[in-house]
């Protein structure tokens, strides 16, 4: 997306201000966050507001991060047919972790994201009990790559089979938000919070606003409320 384009969608947002006690206008806090979510470093978003005449620290541009991450809504409700669910090794402030995704593999909706401080049959089967709260699975089949799965899918009575070839859109997305976490994790200051906190604004990010090639230029969201 062109500057000129992120600029002037962010201009357009009416959405309700977040940010209390904020001197740097709302449009201007929207635009560094979707600088911040679409790749750029801190450090780079700052510099980019400094170009356009906006003194902010780094501290106050992750801030602004974090806010508007803790106001955005979840996914739209789904009942998807199939659900790739994986998970990835990530570090938190030097610390090993463990990050779930699970994504609607026709709308390519990002269902949930989680992260958890080991993997296995129990962290896999406490995520797939969140996505039973928000979304109709009664009828989904999950493509998972690991056993352990299978018996965390059984505990909530879900139907799933083990599949390596058809869930490259999961794993591209873990491509992307590795790529991601690569930049940013070193402002995750040690906890799991933070980390949640970022990977809920990047959710909201690619199921709203982030066109999909997949979907010619549609988002997730788009896709799936269509």
């Amino acid at each position: 997306m062109e500057l000129a384009d992120l600029l002037s969608k962010t201009l357009e947002t009416d959405d309700q201000d977040v940010w209390e006690n904020e001197r740097i206008p709302t449009s201007v806090r929207r635009f560094g966050v979707r600088l911040h979510t679409a790749g750029l470093s801190i450090r780079e978003t700052v510099a980019i507001l400094e170009l356009l005449g906006v003194d902010r620290s780094h501290g106050a541009v992750w801030n602004w991060v974090h806010t508007l991450a803790e106001a955005q809504s979840d996914p739209p409700t789904a009942a998807p047919s199939r659900v790739a669910v994986d998970e990835k090794q990530i570090e938190v402030d030097g610390e090993k972790q463990w990050l779930y995704a699970a994504i609607d593999t026709d709308s390519k909706l990002l269902l949930e994201i989680d992260v958890f401080s080991r993997r296995g049959t129990d962290p896999a089967a406490a995520f797939l009990h969140r996505l039973t709260e928000k979304h109709d699975l009664a009828e989904t089949e999950f493509l998972v790559d690991a056993g352990g799965y299978l018996t965390a899918l059984a505990r909530h009575e879900l139907s799933g089979r083990l599949d390596y070839r058809t869930r490259n859109h999961i794993e591209k997305w873990f491509q992307t938000v590795t790529m991601r976490i690569d930049r940013f994790h070193t402002y995750w200051r040690g906890s799991q919070s933070s980390a949640r906190q970022w990977l809920r604004r990047f959710r909201h990010h690619y199921n709203h606003e982030r066109p999909n090639q997949a979907l010619n230029g549609r988002t997730p969201a788009e896709e799936i409320q269509n």
